[in-house]
């Protein structure tokens, strides 16, 4: 194949890089140790200006600790019965941040102010989804898998969202065409597995309507996906074995337990956004490294330069 694609994160990082000037990324709850190192990496390389948004004494002790007091930043120090994220949201409204980034907040309750339709947020019609791009040791690719975060138990509607979205993200990052795999146990379709069926109901509204811009391929197992050697053995024939691009999930908790299994066991870095939002949202676990948030911000201001999420 003659497509460049990215084969670890130094071009998205290399892409940052190339901003004109950095973008103003407020942290909600910034009093999250990773996070807050993340984005001053993040600042050090030239893409980000940090807006601290949490708990004074817990943020200025982080601070302190790494020596970061003196860096530039902006620090706004909120009271308990304050919401980290809707204060936040509120900065992007008023015009004074260009992307969001969680910090020390469960996910549903960053969550909740984010999909709040009050809040605007959403851009256009289709949905908000979480892609997390993933680098797994020996593998060719980086490996975009979603939604991790957002939708329990999507409908097919819904997951066609989810591959627009990742489509996006991926094109976002240099993938023109994306090779894209709709998850499953099996490869044929079972109607005692609902998830093969509405995985082939997929392929088939695509074949029909070309609602994205990708080859779409399922329902599909693990083994098929990543090693065109599994293919060989299992005669399957498809082109895309060992070559996707992205990977849907049935549900979320498939999508999130395969993340943390990458993560934890085979040693695979990642980062996640928000896709479908007006602006580039920033989400990592709070357990996640500070390279993992350094490269969910490079992401994001890789995103941001983008004509789409200019005003």
């Amino acid at each position: 194949m003659t497509e460049q694609f990215p084969t670890d994160f130094n071009m998205i990082v290399d892409k940052a890089r190339e901003l004109k000037k950095p973008i103003r990324v407020v942290i909600a709850g910034a009093e999250c140790e990773n996070i807050l190192l993340g984005a001053f990496d993040a600042q050090e390389s030239g893409f980000v200006y940090p807006i601290l948004v949490g708990n004074h004494k817990r943020i200025w002790d982080i601070l302190e600790q790494y020596g970061l007091k003196d860096r530039e930043f902006d620090f706004h120090p909120i009271s308990r019965d304050t919401n980290s994220v809707q204060y936040a949201i509120d900065m992007i409204q008023a015009g004074e941040a260009d992307v969001l980034m969680r910090g020390n907040t469960q996910t549903r309750d960053f969550l909740l102010p984010v999909l709040n339709k009050s809040n605007r947020l959403l851009d256009g019609e289709g949905l908000m989804t979480h892609v997390v791009l993933v680098k797994i040791p020996d593998c060719e690719k980086i490996l975009a898998i979603s939604d991790p975060t957002i939708l329990v138990r999507p409908s097919i509607e819904q997951r066609k969202e989810v591959i627009k979205n990742m489509v996006r993200a991926l094109k976002l990052i240099g993938v023109e065409k994306p090779n894209i795999a709709i998850l499953s146990l099996v490869e044929k379709p079972s109607f005692h597995m609902k998830d093969t069926v509405e995985a082939q109901t997929l392929v088939l509204h695509q074949q029909e309507e070309h609602f994205a811009d990708c080859n779409l391929v399922g329902p599909i197992p693990y083994d098929l996906i990543v090693s065109k050697e599994a293919a060989r053995l299992k005669k399957y024939d498809c082109e895309y074995c060992g070559e996707f691009d992205g990977i849907v999930a049935p549900d979320l908790m498939s999508g999130n337990l395969m993340i943390k299994i990458l993560e934890m066991n085979s040693r695979a870095n990642s980062c996640g956004v928000i896709v479908g939002a007006k602006i580039p949202i920033a989400i990592t676990s709070r357990s996640d490294s500070k390279e993992q948030a350094y490269l969910s911000l490079a992401a994001c201001a890789v995103m941001a330069q983008m004509d789409r999420y200019k005003k």
